[in-house]
């Protein structure tokens, strides 16, 4: 339903009047595409976006997040959308009555993220069911992995994962990243997630290129149909180089864009229920 509201709103059709709902983007990390693709999907809904300042609120006196979000119910915000560095943030907000929609959460999940990938390679492929993906990077670190992982293999794909071995957490079967490149239908970079590392990373940025980097002598190598995803940002020269950012392959612009509407979609759904 998500994914077919998320098409219409593309084509500019049924777009649902949220004339003047309040929505408050609280995002507790860093966002560019998170935050303010949810910000234009609330104009187009006729919403009234509000950004959060961590760094001039009460959090910086020692304020929790549910104190923080709860203020924000009863001074009358109509929706939440939360970005937080806790992993299952969410669980210690029950008592908060008004909907709350997530911007991701740790290294643990990013609903929004998955679904507009999901979109991405519905409108390239037709379908999930048989096609294969390889996610390649820091699946450790990395919430995007996480949600991907567990929704992509319940839509029937074939999920691999490669990259170093300490970002390894046997969360999908492994695959050599030569043979990925030559048998996957997509291919997913994700960003090494240096900020999150709690040790030292045995690769440097040129080894890593040098080993997992997607250059445009690989790009060459992957099958004629398939395609390349990044949920960005992504770091030039480490894991994707310039050529494959926006090469005839490359979906990562489209996979921003789509963002927009999957996200209008994920917010008429909290107002309908």
């Amino acid at each position: 339903m998500i994914l077919t509201e998320a098409k219409e709103f593309k084509a500019g059709k049924n777009y649902p009047d949220l004339t003047g709902k309040r929505v408050i983007n609280a995002f507790f990390e860093p966002s560019t595409r998170t935050q303010y693709s949810f910000m234009v999907a609330e104009s187009k809904l006729g919403m009234l976006p509000i950004n959060f300042n961590v760094e001039t609120s009460s959090v910086k006196k020692g304020e929790s997040l549910y104190d923080t979000l709860k203020t924000f119910e009863m001074i009358g915000i109509d929706a939440l959308v939360v970005r937080h560095p806790a992993n299952n943030y969410f669980l210690e907000l029950d008592k908060i009555q008004i909907p709350i929609l997530s911007g991701g959460d740790g290294t643990g999940n990013h609903p929004t993220q998955s679904l507009l990938d999901l979109l991405t390679i519905q409108e390239e492929f037709g379908k999930f069911a048989g096609l294969k993906i390889a996610i390649v990077g820091d699946i450790r670190h990395s919430r995007v992995a996480h949600t991907n992982i567990d929704v992509m293999t319940r839509m029937g794909m074939e999920v691999s994962i490669c990259g170093p071995e300490q970002f390894n957490d046997s969360s999908a079967p492994y695959i050599d990243y030569e043979l990925a490149l030559k048998e996957m239908d997509i291919i997913m970079l994700l960003r090494v997630q240096f900020e999150r590392h709690g040790y030292d990373l045995a690769l440097n940025r040129e080894t890593y290129y040098e080993e997992f980097g997607l250059t445009e002598e690989r790009v060459h190598s992957m099958k004629d149909h398939a395609i390349i995803m990044h949920p960005a940002p992504y770091n030039r020269g480490v894991e994707i180089s310039n050529y494959a950012v926006e090469c005839s392959k490359s979906r990562i612009m489209k996979q921003m864009h789509n963002g927009v509407y999957v996200r209008m979609a994920v917010l008429k759904r909290a107002f309908s229920e």
